[in-house]
C-alpha cells in the first residue's frame, strides 16, 4: 500500500454503484461533455446543501468515507467541501482532468470576503487545450444545474435559471495575474455577482483548512444558524434558520416563517432530510435556544 501523499481525488476508493443511485444517474459513463453535464444535473437535483451537522454539534468530517456515508447512504446533505470532495473523486475515477478552485462568495457585495467555497475545473480527456473547460459547482445549494463552459461572457439560461461567466477584476494591487472570474446569477433583483474565484489549484489538506473555519468560527455564518437548500429544475427551496424561501425560475418567491417544531417535517417534505428522532429534537433545542437569546 502506497503512502497518501495528498494529491488527487482517492477516486478508486468511491463507491460508484452506490453513488449512481442515490443520483439516480443510469445513462452512460464515458467521460465526455455530455455525461459531465448529465452527473453534474443528477447530483444538483438529488442531493441537497446542508450545514446541521454544525448545529446538532458535531464536527464536518471530509474524509471520502466519511463524506460517502453522509451523502450517499444515509442520506443526508452537505456544504461544499463535502459536495465537491466527492464530485471530484466520483469524476476523477472515471477518468476527467478534475482541479479544485477556492471561490469568494460575495452576493453582490465589494467587500474582500475570505475563500469558503469549493468549485471544479474539469475537462474531459483529450480535449484540446485550446477548447475552454468545465466550471462545476454542485455544492453552491442554487445550481448551476450543468456544468458553465469557462468562456469569457456567456451567459446561460437552463430550465430558466440564468447564469453567467465573465473576467473579473484585479483582486491584488500587487499582482495583476490574481485577476479571476466572476460568476453571476439571475436573481429576483436582477443580476447578482455570487462569487469570484481565481485559477489557483486547490489540494484536499486546503478543503481541511477552509472547512476548519466555516465550520467552527464564530464568524462563519453557517455557525449561526441552519441553512439547507434543495434546487432543481421547477425550484430552488431555502431554509434559513425558520424562514422558509421558495423561489421559481421566473424568481417569483414565497416565503414564510416557521416555528422550530416544524423544521424536522419541512427538512423531510421540501428538503428530503430525514432527520433521527433524536437529531430532531437536538435541532428543535439548539432553535428554541436561538429566539430565547
Amino acid at each position: 500500500m502506497t503512502e497518501d501523499l495528498g494529491y488527487g481525488w482517492q477516486g478508486d476508493l468511491v463507491d460508484m454503484p452506490a453513488y449512481l443511485k442515490r443520483v439516480g444517474h443510469d445513462g452512460d459513463l464515458a467521460p465526455t461533455p455530455e455525461t459531465l453535464r448529465a452527473l453534474h444535473r443528477a447530483h444538483t437535483t438529488s442531493i441537497p446543501f446542508e450545514n446541521l451537522e454544525i448545529m446538532l454539534g458535531r464536527p464536518v468530517e471530509l474524509s471520502l468515507d466519511a463524506v460517502q456515508s453522509k451523502l450517499v447512504d444515509r442520506p443526508r446533505g452537505g456544504y461544499c467541501f463535502e459536495h465537491n470532495r466527492l464530485f471530484a473523486a466520483v469524476l476523477e475515477r472515471l477518468g476527467y482532468e478534475v482541479t479544485a478552485l477556492a471561490g469568494r462568495v460575495t452576493m453582490g457585495t465589494d467587500k474582500l470576503l475570505p475563500s469558503t467555497h469549493a468549485l471544479l475545473h474539469v475537462r474531459p480527456p483529450g480535449r484540446p487545450r485550446d477548447q475552454a473547460a468545465w466550471l462545476c459547482d454542485v455544492g453552491f445549494g442554487a445550481g448551476p444545474l450543468e456544468p458553465l463552459r469557462l468562456r469569457e461572457g456567456e451567459e446561460v439560461d437552463q430550465d430558466g435559471w440564468r447564469f453567467r461567466l465573465q473576467k473579473g477584476r484585479t483582486v491584488s494591487t500587487w499582482s495583476p495575474a490574481t485577476a479571476g472570474w466572476e460568476l453571476h446569477q439571475l436573481q429576483p433583483e436582477g443580476w447578482v455577482q455570487r462569487h469570484t474565484f481565481t485559477m489557483n489549484e486547490t489540494f484536499r489538506i486546503d478543503f481541511d483548512v477552509f472547512n476548519h473555519y466555516v465550520s467552527t468560527s464564530p464568524r462563519s455564518p453557517f455557525t449561526k444558524r441552519p441553512f439547507t437548500q434543495k434546487f432543481s429544475p421547477g425550484a430552488h427551496h431555502v431554509l434559513d434558520g425558520t424562514k422558509l424561501t421558495t423561489t421559481g425560475p421566473d424568481r417569483s418567491t414565497e416565503t414564510r416563517t416557521l416555528a422550530p417544531e416544524e423544521l424536522p417535517e419541512t427538512l423531510a417534505s421540501h428538503f428530503d432530510i430525514v432527520l433521527e428522532a433524536e437529531d430532531a429534537r437536538g435541532l428543535i433545542t439548539f432553535m428554541r435556544s436561538l429566539n430565547d437569546g
